[in-house]
């Protein structure tokens, strides 16, 4: 149970910048505008993760796993990378 806690203290801490970014360029996408419509969320809600108002939540990184076919420890490796 506590690898979990861990596990989620991690991603919330995250930046979700450099995640969204490779997904938008992976799926060929020209904005944000166009990944809110993929991943049927939205428009707000990549602001708000951009923004770092909103976590990148369990539903939303499915929902990603699901349109780019990448895994979700591949996601989550995103997600924890440190911006440069």
């Amino acid at each position: 149970m506590l690898n979990a806690k861990q596990n989620n203290a991690e991603l919330k801490a995250a930046d979700a910048n450099a995640l969204l970014d490779t997904i938008i360029a992976n799926l060929g996408l020209k904005n944000d505008a166009a990944l809110s419509r993929v991943l049927e969320v939205a428009p707000p809600v990549i602001s708000k993760i951009r923004h770092h108002k909103l976590h990148v939540g369990a539903s939303l990184l499915i929902r990603m796993h699901e349109e780019t076919d990448l895994s979700i420890r591949e996601l989550k490796a995103l997600l924890l990378k440190k911006p440069s």
